[in-house]
């Protein structure tokens, strides 16, 4: 019994009320966060660009849908990736129709345009990606847009 009663009073003693108070935070200031989690199809094969700054990046757009029936509306979202080596070849290699998550950092640029409007635009980069699903090979005429057909089953 001594030897509970020795070990409770340790464990007391350890987690006294002081203790438990303190947490510790960091004394750095919060950091913003900017992201958007996107789930569609790409609408074109992902393409290799090289930035003004020499570096290569991997430029793709991605459609999204929402609504219902005929308020059903795609939105297109143009996203760059500074993938390398493999994961740079994987994206280069998905064919136009593929499901894909996309975890992205998002910036919102403002610009004057040739006619002196101010406009903005969404700048998306991707952090991470995932293959949902590939694209059918052929698809029933009539069914939706969801799926791809084929160069060889075109005429």
């Amino acid at each position: 019994m001594s030897f509970l009663n020795s070990t409770l009073r340790t464990f007391s003693r350890s987690t006294s009320s002081s203790s438990l108070a303190t947490r510790a935070f960091s004394t750095t200031p919060r950091a913003s966060l900017a992201r958007m989690s996107i789930v569609g199809r790409l609408g074109a094969v992902p393409e290799e660009v090289q930035t003004s700054t020499d570096k290569n990046l991997v430029r793709f757009v991605v459609g999204s849908k929402s609504g219902k029936g005929e308020n059903q509306k795609t939105s297109w979202f143009r996203i760059a990736s500074f993938v390398e080596g493999g994961q740079k070849e994987f994206l280069m290699g998905l064919p136009k129709g593929t499901l894909l998550y996309v975890d992205a950092d998002a910036r919102l640029q403002s610009y004057q345009d040739k006619e002196g409007q101010q406009r903005s635009s969404l700048s998306l980069v991707a952090r991470n990606f995932d293959v949902i699903s590939r694209p059918r090979e052929q698809e029933i005429p009539g069914e939706g847009d969801e799926g791809l057909v084929s160069d060889e089953g075109r005429m």
